[in-house]
């Protein structure tokens, strides 16, 4: 129902947007620019997105099957069992799902999209076989959804490869505030839906797993801090690439030395995938056209000049204004906020205040309504329940985090 009503909400705002822009200005071109929107986004929502994901999807989903059937993915959901059973309850020990968490969150974590996604997907297919309530979010899939939209990110190379396109000084310099900014707003998901589902989070088993990938972090970002700009891509795209290498060689090991039929199980698992495809892409037309009208109405110029205009009232510090459209941005459309740091970082410097926190913004969030878009449209999920309210709480931490890192790290 709460999807329901902010996807009519983006074509009001972008109606009434629309309507203050011809009486300000008597432009009646504004119009044209919403519908030359819906027909754009439509064919990136079908071109850019489904076709290029149908492929992807149908090559992942074969090869987790292969997983599956070979026993790698329960090997997985044994080791990390004890951590996601006390935050996914509602997942039996040593269940599937549980591996396939793993690897999403491993994925996402390296920035490796391409994996990431149509892994994820097979994911909500396992957490759906136990749902009791096909139309409704179970509660494994809220806290699922809640950790993928806080954008939980090791080594931003994207963003550290386009500072460094811009002229940056030093491309690296917004590693450490970044990924604590990302840390937080992951935090902030799992606090949100540990909270609304009565988790108990002082559980040692908890405080043990999460102690320790906060070491982690604390020791990745020690060596990323220390080592040059070259260092850290390469070792970004070694490990990343590595790991994804690592991963399919040791399903179809697995799958010879379990004597299966690879080839068959691959075949299997592809069909789904392209099936599952299929189903996502009215669900991926109905919100992104949504998003672009709202943004060709000029609806986020105008929420964002009311920002400065408040904080500039009560005397506060508006330095941090001008790299909020890449915060507004990133919820509703990842390439739009690409576009807008971009935008920042050109018009402001790579080494600006602004244009560091726009970078900031960009990498402490995820598309919250893309990925629920994708994720629940894949399985039919109607009833999203709290999902939006905590990935967009978890962009909300993100920001604000970043926002006091970039005042720490970055003072004008």
């Amino acid at each position: 129902m709460l999807l329901n009503y902010i996807w009519i909400g983006f074509f009001l705002v972008a109606f009434l947007a629309a309507l203050l822009h011809v009486i300000l200005t008597g432009d009646t071109s504004i119009f044209k620019s919403m519908i030359d929107a819906t027909f754009s986004i439509t064919k990136t929502a079908v071109m850019d997105i489904a076709l290029p994901l149908a492929g992807v999807m149908t090559l992942w989903m074969g090869l987790l099957n292969i997983g599956e059937k070979a026993g790698a993915i329960r090997l997985m959901s044994r080791i990390v069992g004890p951590f996601f059973n006390k935050l996914f309850p509602e997942i039996p020990a040593n269940h599937p799902a549980t591996g396939q968490l793993l690897l999403n969150f491993s994925a996402n974590m390296l920035g490796l999209d391409n994996a990431a996604t149509p892994i994820g997907l097979k994911a909500m297919q396992s957490m759906q076989e136990l749902n009791p309530k096909k139309d409704t979010a179970s509660n494994a899939q809220l806290m699922f959804l809640a950790i993928n939209t806080s954008g939980l990110t090791l080594i931003p190379v994207a963003i550290l490869a386009q500072r460094a396109i811009l002229g940056a000084q030093n491309p690296t310099d917004i590693f450490v505030p970044l990924l604590i900014a990302t840390y937080c707003s992951t935090v902030g998901g799992i606090l949100f839906v540990a909270i609304r589902q009565k988790i108990n989070l002082w559980n040692k088993t908890i405080i043990g797993w999460i102690g320790g990938i906060t070491l982690c972090i604390a020791a990745l970002t020690t060596y990323c801090v220390t080592a040059s700009a070259e260092q850290v891509e390469t070792f970004s795209s070694w490990f990343g690439n590595g790991l994804l290498v690592l991963i399919i060689t040791g399903f179809i090991a697995g799958g010879l030395y379990k004597r299966i039929d690879v080839y068959g199980a691959f075949i299997d698992g592809a069909k789904d995938g392209f099936k599952t495809t299929l189903k996502l892409i009215p669900y991926l037309i109905a919100m992104l056209v949504g998003i672009g009208v709202f943004r060709a109405s000029g609806a986020m110029d105008y929420l964002i000049g009311g920002i400065a205009w408040c904080i500039d009232a009560v005397g506060l510090n508006t330095d941090f204004v001008g790299a909020l459209p890449t915060a507004f941005m990133k919820p509703l459309s990842g390439s739009g906020a690409k576009a807008m740091m971009i935008e920042t970082m050109i018009a402001n410097g790579a080494d600006s205040f602004v244009g560091r926190l726009s970078c900031l913004f960009q990498g402490s969030a995820d598309t919250t309504f893309y990925i629920i878009a994708l994720y629940f449209g894949s399985i039919g999920i109607k009833k999203t329940r709290y999902a939006i309210s905590a990935g967009l709480f978890a962009d909300i931490i993100g920001v604000i985090a970043a926002i006091f890192l970039a005042y720490i790290f970055f003072a004008p």
